[in-house]
């Protein structure tokens, strides 16, 4: 199978290098070989007027078997929370990767983005938040965070920590057996080998690429509501400042399609954005197996914020944001990001441009696009807190009427 839209590249490159992993590894089997000591690359630091704390959860689901582990009775995720915090200064940050997965995850990476090996330390990224630092006084809305098929939750730390900063708790959701490697508080990792096999096996039969797509979604879509049932539930420090009442969610490729389709299905999810995600169960989009949300629309709030590179997004392209634009009952809007690809809307923006002049420029572009990573990084953030104030805290700085876009690399499609 090609990059699509709906894959994350992580998962395409693994599959094409061929590069396996176990279903799960203690701690000691993937942390104990020597460490790479390449470039330790950096997050931008957040732009709110917040400090930001993480805490780290598992979340069990005895009902629902793990789909990607025979025998397993019960389904297992890991979430992060990124939150307003105080009392955070001279404390250390939280690495972006735990330690024990980010061998695993920086082999994915090296291999997605046509890295050699070693050139990066991804157990070396900082994040600018303070593990289980105290909660800043007030009540934030939530948002939910879900990566592309086949990235980890903390893909974009760069877009949830600086939402955070503005006053959200952010939850990213780690679907296990998609990313390279989910690590539990117990020390275990669970690896992606099912996933991967199985996309190995669908090669080039689109019939059967469908099936596995629209797998990965249902697994994602029960994943999301175990998340939302279980907020209420999460410690006190947090859900005290957690406004329940105001829930939002994005995502990017198949986390995007992910968030439109639980908005479909859960009126609780008030606002969404979908970042370059496909809304249809098909490799390549065509329009041929579009989701409920391209069929019916929504009642609440979507932004489409989509690339122009390999594989374009916008309401003229993309058969399933056409769909959706003609059947969206509430309020839309549909944002470019100009010489992009589809990785410039995570963390591969700013972390993989700190590279230029050690890797081909041709990698370089073929993640990125040729887009400023500073300025493609400020457009991502503008238009996610644009957005989420305007429809989550009753702001609006009227970005998304098109004021102020001309300080961006940004066009809106109409």
């Amino acid at each position: 199978m090609r990059t699509s839209r709906l894959v994350a590249a992580s998962v395409a490159g693994v599959v094409a290098c061929g590069l396996a992993v176990s279903t799960a590894l203690p701690a000691s089997a993937v942390s104990s070989s020597k460490p790479a000591k390449g470039e330790t690359l950096k997050l931008p630091a957040p732009t709110g007027r917040y400090a930001t704390g993480e805490s780290a959860f598992r979340l069990v689901d005895d009902s629902r078997p793990d789909p990607w582990t025979p025998n397993q009775p019960y389904r297992e995720l890991m979430i992060s929370v990124f939150y307003p915090a105080v009392h955070t200064a001279g404390k250390p940050f939280t690495n972006q990767f735990p330690v024990a997965a980010s061998a695993l995850i920086g082999a994915s990476l090296d291999s997605g983005n046509s890295l050699p090996a070693g050139l990066v330390d991804w157990a070396a990224t900082k994040t600018h938040s303070v593990q289980d630092a105290a909660m800043a006084p007030g009540r934030f809305p939530v948002v939910l965070y879900s990566p592309g098929a086949g990235d980890p939750r903390d893909s974009n730390v760069t877009l949830v920590e600086n939402l955070a900063s503005q006053g959200y708790v952010v939850v990213t959701i780690d679907h296990t057996g998609e990313a390279p490697a989910t690590e539990f508080p117990d020390g275990h990792v669970v690896g992606n080998a099912p996933l991967l096999a199985a996309f190995n096996q669908v090669g080039n039969d689109q019939a059967a690429a469908t099936v596995l797509l629209t797998k990965v979604m249902d697994i994602r879509l029960a994943d999301t509501q175990l998340v939302l049932n279980r907020l209420s539930s999460l410690p006190h420090r947090l859900t005290a400042g957690m406004n329940l009442n105001d829930i939002g969610m994005f995502g990017h490729s198949a986390g995007g399609f992910e968030a439109a389709e639980t908005m479909y299905n859960d009126p609780r999810v008030k606002a969404g954005v979908n970042l370059d995600g496909t809304m249809e169960y098909t490799e390549d989009a065509d329009g041929t197996h579009l989701s409920q949300v391209a069929l019916h629309g929504l009642k609440q709030p979507l932004l489409l914020m989509g690339s122009t590179g390999r594989y374009p997004s916008s309401i003229h392209v993309e058969p399933s944001w056409t769909s959706f634009w003609q059947h969206q009952k509430g309020w839309k809007a549909d944002v470019t990001l100009n010489d992009s690809q589809h990785q410039s809307f995570t963390d591969a923006e700013p972390l993989l441009s700190q590279l230029a002049g050690q890797i081909p420029a041709s990698t370089l572009t073929y993640d990125n696009g040729t887009v400023d990573a500073q300025r493609a990084v400020a457009a991502d953030r503008a238009l996610v807190d644009s957005f989420f104030n305007r429809f989550l805290k009753g702001g609006n700085d009227h970005l998304l009427d098109g004021r102020g876009a001309s300080k961006y690399p940004i066009t809106f499609i109409k």
